[in-house]
């Protein structure tokens, strides 16, 4: 019984038995295939060689935060017009 819903008698979902949103799975491929096509890397050297790795972590990151400050620079515009 304490697997039912009490509004429509089946099954409650639980966390796990949900996956990851496709949408992000899209974006984090493209973002890493954009990253490979940048650097001018292959997977294969971004797996065996530690420094191709280190050199697409570096980048990866950089992405990340230029992504993050241009999220709150835009806010900050928003939110201090006349």
């Amino acid at each position: 019984m304490s697997r039912l819903n009490p509004f429509s008698f089946g099954r409650v979902p639980h966390l796990r038995e949900s996956g990851p949103v496709a949408a992000e799975v899209i974006q984090a491929r493209r973002m890493m295939l954009s990253l490979l096509e940048y650097t001018g890397l292959t997977i294969d050297d971004v797996v065996n060689t530690p420094i191709a790795k280190n050199i697409v972590l570096g980048h990866f990151k950089m992405r990340k935060e230029v992504a993050r400050r241009c999220e709150i620079v835009d806010l900050e515009r928003q939110w201090s017009r006349p």
